[in-house]
């Protein structure tokens, strides 16, 4: 028992180390919003001068859209392959994922359709409203900035190397441990760009509240509301549903099983301890270990239901402050791209904002210069977009286990209605969450992405 208390207690120590370097970042983003509101509010000029700050920000996301698309779809398209040669659960789980994550979209393009955020503000490129005076420092740094690729180029070519490289079979995985190396760089290098985030926040909302005043503040209320409004509706009423009828479980029961997660979740602001949790309680819920090794952290990078609804709410909040709203086959067409981006909106801080970048990109370029404000609100709504995942893959991890019978029902109900407790003591790392299910190819490297998914994706 001893052994198993020092387990818990190294499961601990990274998340308290998670808590400090994260928050840190949180509360820098959130203390940038709030004193560029103030200066939008009563320095309104000012304001509207720091808008090259949130501009440049945006410039170095872009910069990093189409390395981050090519590596995780090239690495993606490997892991799905390697997934579904797993048979029956493996298949299953791809298939269930891809069409929550189609649903999730549509959700939040009928959610954004309908309040219309984001009307009202006339957002405006930086080149466009930065009037006759151009200084030469803001022009030079500009000018150091490289220029994005084109995207829809990126992910086509991304899509046939991975399709490539898995026909080649052994032949090809050097270049996919290469793409894997060369990834990791790519993650670092959007982590080294994510702690700018409080500089791009605060010049990007002091310039588009100098310029709108309140409300721009109320825009953005709005967003966030109906986000998290939204994102509480899709798991009572779509993922509660999809239970009930499924397996007979409550939702509301899930949750509060999960509940000391959900708290881990939203206190440190990362998943990543959340996983080898999630993975223990799901066996103790009556889900066999082979189901739960390929569900769960294949579902930590396909199956994010939070950060779908955010990308395409975003979207659509954009194009509408910009005035350049999308019609109904632009947003067909967001929703088909998305639904192949979001593949890659996991495994580093930040790279939702890439893929929604990425989005905005492949449609209408001249609605990247309207992210600043997203990024201003991004963390705000970062949470809410985790828990939604979690939720989602502890959801589709039961799902796949009734339907591939090995769900023990009656050890499920009794699990969820409280009489038979999760003990803590029991888990450890070294049995849950460190590798799925033997056979199972894809599962280290689906393991290793779902390990770095933090709560910012």
């Amino acid at each position: 028992m001893s052994s198993q208390g020092r387990g818990t207690v190294s499961t601990a120590k990274p998340a308290r180390r998670g808590l400090d370097k994260t928050h840190w970042l949180y509360i820098a983003v959130i203390a940038a919003v709030v004193l560029g509101a103030a200066i939008g509010l009563l320095a309104p000029e000012v304001g509207k001068s720091l808008k090259p700050i949130g501009t440049m920000f945006i410039s170095l996301i872009k910069m990093v859209i189409a390395p981050i698309i090519f590596c995780t779809l090239v690495i993606g398209v490997g892991s799905i392959a390697k997934a579904a040669t797993v048979g029956k659960v493996g298949g299953l789980a791809l298939l269930y994922f891809m069409v929550m994550s189609t649903v999730a979209l549509g959700i939040g393009l009928v959610v954004g359709n309908i309040i219309h955020p984001g009307a009202g503000l006339h957002l405006k490129p930086y080149e466009a409203s930065g009037g006759a005076e151009v200084n030469s420092t803001v022009k030079f740094l500009m000018e150091m900035i490289p220029g994005d690729i084109p995207v829809l180029p990126t992910l086509v070519l991304a899509l046939m190397v991975g399709f490539a490289l898995q026909s080649m079979g052994k032949a090809g995985e050097p270049v996919l441990n290469a793409v894997r190396n060369i990834q990791k760089v790519v993650f670092k290098l959007m982590m080294m760009i994510m702690w700018l985030a409080p500089l791009g926040a605060f010049g990007a909302i002091a310039a588009v509240v100098g310029a709108t005043g309140w409300a721009a503040i109320g825009s953005m209320a709005i967003l966030m509301g109906a986000f998290y409004l939204t994102c509480a509706l899709f798991i009572v009423v779509i993922l509660g549903s999809i239970l009930r009828l499924v397996t007979g479980l409550n939702i509301f029961a899930l949750m509060r099983y999960l509940a000391r997660e959900y708290l881990l979740i939203f206190a440190t602001s990362s998943s990543e301890s959340a996983l080898p949790r999630l993975m223990a309680k799901m066996e103790h819920a009556g889900v066999s270990k082979p189901v739960v090794g390929i569900t769960v952290p294949t579902g930590y990078s396909f199956n994010l239901d939070g950060t779908a609804i955010y990308l395409t709410m975003s979207a659509l909040f954009i194009s509408t402050a910009m005035g350049l709203p999308m019609n109904l086959g632009e947003q067909i067409g967001l929703l088909v791209f998305m639904v192949i981006a979001s593949k890659g909106a996991a495994g580093v801080t930040g790279a939702g904002l890439a893929t929604l970048a990425a989005g905005l990109a492949a449609h209408k370029p001249v609605l990247l210069d309207g992210m600043g404000v997203i990024v201003g609100i991004d963390k705000f709504m970062s949470e809410c977009r985790a828990l939604t995942n979690f939720t989602g893959n502890a959801v589709a991890t039961l799902l796949i286990g009734k339907w591939t019978h090995e769900l023990d029902m009656d050890k499920a109900h009794a699990v969820l209605s409280g009489k038979d407790p999760f003990d803590e003591l029991t888990l450890n790392d070294d049995d849950h969450g460190s590798a799925p299910a033997a056979g199972f190819e894809g599962g280290d490297e689906a393991a290793a992405a779902g390990n770095r998914v933090p709560v910012t994706v």
